[in-house]
């Protein structure tokens, strides 16, 4: 259902957007990136996170690394990744499919500073074979406009 999920929140909150779904596995950034012929950047992905006893979202450039001091001080606490069974209980999506929309519940979502070099992400659909292209502003409005600096990007010592 999660693929179907996404498709019915974004035909309700940005109609004008498209679920591809593809024949390739787009499960890792680099397939991903195959697939749609862009850099590992450009696929955004979503990390679910949880600081003391709060779980959200965070989406990063594909190739960004999340940096445990940044973390801190951007969340306030140590960053903790959630296992596949709290991502599935979270999100409603598989790994290789998490997405910021059609979630179950309202989360709290943050998108980090590394994505704004690009105009466009194309983060997942809810499945191993489903993606969404948008541009970075769009992906921000839709997920609530709440930016942290938590990653280092390739290349960056820190």
């Amino acid at each position: 259902m999660s693929l179907q999920s996404v498709q019915a929140d974004l035909a309700a909150r940005a109609p004008d957007l498209l679920v591809e779904v593809t024949q390739a596995s787009t499960a890792t950034v680099q397939l991903a990136a195959a697939v749609h012929g862009v850099e590992p950047g450009q696929i955004a992905k979503t990390l679910c996170i949880r600081v003391r006893d709060e779980e959200f979202l965070l989406v990063t450039r594909g190739d960004a690394r999340l940096d445990n001091q940044k973390s801190k001080i951007a969340f306030g606490g140590r960053p903790r990744m959630l296992g596949a069974e709290d991502v599935l209980r979270l999100t409603s999506h598989p790994v290789g499919g998490v997405c910021p929309f059609g979630l179950p519940a309202p989360l709290p979502i943050f998108l980090d500073v590394s994505i704004k070099v690009y105009d466009v992400m194309i983060p997942a659909g809810g499945d191993t074979h489903a993606s969404v292209r948008l541009p970075v502003d769009r992906l921000a409005q839709l997920c609530g406009n709440k930016w942290v600096d938590a990653c280092l990007p390739p290349g960056d010592a820190g």
